[in-house]
């Protein structure tokens, strides 16, 4: 009761607000402060599939969403473990940044599969550990400087000084200037083709813009000009590259035509403003595209294991709340309720699911759900409010 009373309480969906919270609580591991995605290693995206993966780690991308939102539902403490649980792990100078880190920190997660397992209905292999570490994911250096501007915008930094988090802040902008014009994996962390994804661009760009922000709060104005030069060259090449004239919308990568829910969160991040004309280009034909009874694919292309065939449960809370933002909150309410109808008797949700059945597939439960879901209630409260 002590842990639940700090809870701020919402006018709308406080029940489901408060259970994602004690999901993300009981996801936390206490000495550390990480939260990892799942308790769960193996699961299946789809039955019988290959979809099977181990979700015992602390994913980095997760960790701007976990942390404003923590802060929130009223939990500093927690935010500022975790929080300084990432900044822990963030290396200096040049050492590679990873996309996702042991809950010790522990940088290598080796996978290798248990043949003598017959997983979950079948799904063979099941795997420990995770590749996916060794990944280049240039989307991580935008999280990790919009953690830093959370940081320093609402945190004291007694624990890490100023000058410490402005070499790390250096060091990220580095990174950006060296890497964003190559391909990478992406945030869906494909293994055998890399791509200039759209998201990754974004990103890419949010990070600058975050060191542009931070390099005024700690008046080192020195930066600003070259930093800004960086960002406008980002964006205008996501501009002339990752918007499809003929279709209408932001793409999944440089010249295709695929359309990926990921790109819903360039407002989220503010790459683009809710009522930009081409966010809500965006947004509507993702919708139009990529929903199904209800629920969301992520995309619909073919992948490294063939076309994806389940629902992906953050996309639909991403998607609920760009209808929100875009003025369809009557919708966006609506498709609300029919999704948290989905959980399972405890009100808990995990990484996928079946779009006949409504079974829940793959991790469970997933960290990243349940802050999408608590996102998209606080951002209903927001807009109901007015």
């Amino acid at each position: 009761m002590g842990w639940t009373a700090q809870n701020v309480w919402f006018p709308l969906f406080n029940e489901e607000i408060q259970r994602s919270a004690l999901v993300l609580k009981l996801l936390t591991y206490q000495r550390s402060g990480a939260i990892i995605a799942a308790v769960t290693t193996s699961l299946p995206e789809t039955i019988g599939s290959v979809r099977n993966w181990d979700y015992r780690y602390c994913w980095i991308r997760d960790a701007s969403m976990t942390i404003r939102v923590l802060k929130q539902i009223g939990h500093q403490s927690e935010a500022r473990r975790f929080l300084n649980y990432v900044l822990r792990v963030i290396p200096y100078k040049r050492e590679k940044v990873q996309i996702m880190y042991g809950i010790h920190g522990q940088k290598t997660l080796k996978e290798r599969e248990l043949p003598w397992l017959s997983g979950f209905e079948e799904s063979r292999p099941v795997r420990v550990g995770n590749a996916a570490y060794k990944q280049r994911q240039n989307d991580i250096f935008g999280i990790l400087l919009d953690v830093i501007h959370q940081n320093i915008l609402h945190f004291e930094t007694a624990e890490y000084s100023l000058e410490e988090l402005w070499t790390v802040v250096r060091t990220l902008v580095r990174h950006i200037r060296n890497n964003w014009r190559s391909k990478d994996r992406g945030i869906w962390e494909i293994r055998n083709e890399k791509q200039h994804f759209v998201f990754s661009k974004v990103l890419c760009w949010v990070g600058v813009d975050r060191a542009v922000k931070i390099a005024r709060i700690l008046s080192q104005e020195q930066y600003i000009p070259e930093w800004s030069k960086l960002r406008e060259r980002i964006r205008c090449d996501i501009e002339a590259n990752g918007w499809n004239e003929e279709l209408g919308a932001y793409t999944q990568y440089y010249g295709s035509s695929f359309l990926d829910a990921a790109n819903l969160l360039m407002e989220h991040y503010h790459f683009l403003d809710a009522r930009d004309p081409r966010f809500e280009s965006t947004a509507r034909l993702i919708y139009k595209n990529l929903s199904r009874d209800g629920l969301m694919y992520r995309y619909k292309n073919a992948d490294d294991f063939g076309i994806p065939s389940s629902a992906f449960t953050v996309c639909t809370f991403w998607m609920i709340r760009s209808l929100c933002k875009i003025g369809e909150r009557e919708k966006a309410a609506e498709l609300f309720r029919d999704t948290i109808k989905m959980g399972n008797h405890l009100g808990l949700y995990s990484e996928d699911m079946d779009f006949k059945t409504r079974s829940l597939l793959g991790n469970f439960p997933q960290a990243y759900s349940h802050l999408a879901l608590i996102d998209a209630a606080i951002t209903l409260n927001e807009e109901f409010a007015t």
